[in-house]
């Protein structure tokens, strides 16, 4: 969205908003008010440990977007303290004011996200606060860059510590008690080490990978290509003709940018008969799937996870008619790539199953691969980390390789070593982003359910706490001398002489 977009947003909000709202400012008053009422943050109660000389931090948090931010006050709230990660300049961790391309969200704006069941944490409040209930009776959809705008807002409120500019480079668990953290500052170039009991992925929709092309995009000259998780100039779609590959969401934010930074013309090509047009993941939204998907039986899982992949989930509407508004914009279906060639003027030929297709850039819309190889971060313990493919067999008809790839993970989003595999300290590392799905359901990444899995973690990682740290926690618990009474409340008497006065009764 433009400058000028959000300056029209704003203008609209305001001109439509109530009288009198509260602000911000007021908003964040109430905030402290109901924290308080909920006796909430809980006191630190997590025992200090050092490894010689250097201390060890209870949690450090890889991810500064909404799941390390969620991940990280839900952990605060329990009385665990951590420390966020983020490379992104403060502001633009995330994906919503770099790669995200969309007008707005595609999730109901009702949705209460990452806001951990305080109501003045939710988008509701910030946005009411500010615009007043009339705007948001009128809001249909949250414009993109005014939920960054909120995000950045829980950040601040949320009292999280958060590292900017700061990329973990190595992540190697240890067996004794802590994983060591290689970090550099991205600002002043330096390197640093920071040693943590736990460790939480909270790295996105990518997060155990990075983005997927089929093999046929390498044959396409590199500045001729693009996926649609790059960043890029805008200007370079002017004049151009552009193919996309996909007619998924992504695709048609993709398609949308080019179309309205005045491509020549845009072709969307999807290898299926029809787009799809239902979102089977509403379908799994219920409070039973937050709560119960990680209790269910294997095949269940698989099952459930498995439909909704074969599915596909349909582009928004919203994002759909951005597109086909434009004369310029044509639409295929049970169209794929079978060859590509270079043109003599540079240009790119693709050979479809339907003919020739001449195009200047070439977008890859196509998603995301659970891929270790791909981040040399995890390269100390990739190989040992247990995949489900490593020990589930699917149905017949039921193979699928993002399941197959997907980690099979603890009950506190932990990795497993893989069966024959002794990886000490594996188990302290968290992977709390997608590929969490088939382990836990959409919990770890998405608006609808982030706050269910931000508390189930944070309430998994107090069991083990207390749990590796009883022995301190009982001697706590012997040393306790906060006394209730001060002894002067009663007065002692002695107990009446029952067998004397028994004897006189007798006599």
């Amino acid at each position: 969205m433009s400058d000028n977009a959000v300056f029209i947003v704003r203008h609209t909000l305001m001109q439509s908003s109530s009288p009198s709202p509260i602000g911000l400012r007021q908003l964040e008053e109430r905030l402290r008010t109901e924290l308080s009422y909920l006796n909430l943050p809980a006191n630190v109660w997590v025992a200090e440990r050092k490894a010689g000389d250097q201390p060890l931090l209870p949690v450090a948090v890889i991810g500064g977007g909404m799941a390390g931010i969620c991940a990280a006050t839900a952990l605060r709230h329990c009385g665990i303290p951590a420390v966020v990660y983020d490379q992104a300049p403060d502001r633009l961790e995330g994906p919503w004011l770099t790669s995200a391309r969309m007008e707005t969200l595609r999730s109901p704006k009702e949705l209460t996200g990452p806001a951990l069941g305080i109501p003045s944490l939710t988008f509701r409040a910030w946005f009411t606060a500010q615009f007043g209930e009339n705007a948001w009776s009128e809001l249909d959809k949250i414009p993109r860059v005014q939920w960054a705008e909120y995000l950045h807002w829980l950040k601040r409120v949320s009292g999280v510590a958060v590292r900017n500019r700061m990329r973990v480079e190595r992540i190697e668990p240890t067996p004794n008690g802590y994983v060591r953290l290689s970090l550099k500052n991205l600002e002043s170039d330096e390197g640093s080490h920071v040693l943590a009991r736990r460790v939480i992925l909270a790295t996105g929709r990518d997060g155990l990978g990075g983005p997927w092309m089929p093999e046929w995009a390498q044959q396409v000259p590199a500045d001729r290509r693009f996926h649609s998780s790059d960043l890029w100039d805008d200007a370079v779609f002017k004049g151009k003709r552009i193919v996309v590959i996909g007619v998924g969401a992504s695709a048609m934010d993709c398609a949308a940018t080019a179309l309205e930074n005045g491509a020549k013309a845009v072709h969307l090509l999807a290898r299926r008969e029809r787009i799809p047009r239902v979102n089977k993941s509403k379908g799994a939204g219920s409070p039973g799937m937050a709560h119960g998907f990680w209790k269910l039986p294997d095949e269940w899982k698989w099952r459930i996870r498995h439909y909704i992949n074969t599915t596909q989930v349909p582009p928004p509407k919203g994002s759909t008619l951005r597109v086909s508004q434009f004369p310029n914009a044509h639409f295929h279906t049970h169209v794929w790539v079978e060859s590509t060639g270079v043109n003599a003027d540079g240009s790119v030929r693709l050979n479809t199953n339907r003919g020739p297709l001449d195009t200047d850039i070439v977008i890859f819309s196509t998603g995301f691969r659970i891929n270790l190889d791909q981040r040399p971060e995890f390269a100390a313990f990739a190989s040992a980390i247990r995949r489900w493919g490593d020990r589930f067999q699917p149905p017949v008809g039921q193979d699928d390789l993002e399941l197959f790839d997907s980690p099979d993970l603890g009950e506190a989003f932990e990795f497993q070593a893989k069966p024959g595999r002794d990886y000490p300290g594996l188990e302290r590392v968290h992977c709390f982003c997608y590929p969490a799905s088939l382990s836990h359901g959409v919990v770890a990444g998405d608006i609808p359910q982030i706050s269910d899995g931000a508390q189930r973690l944070a309430r998994a990682l107090c069991a083990a706490f207390l749990s590796e740290d009883i022995d301190e926690h009982f001697a706590d618990l012997e040393a306790y001398a906060e006394p209730e009474l001060d002894g002067d409340e009663w007065v002692e008497v002695p107990l009446p002489d029952v067998q004397s006065e028994t004897l006189i009764k007798n006599d």
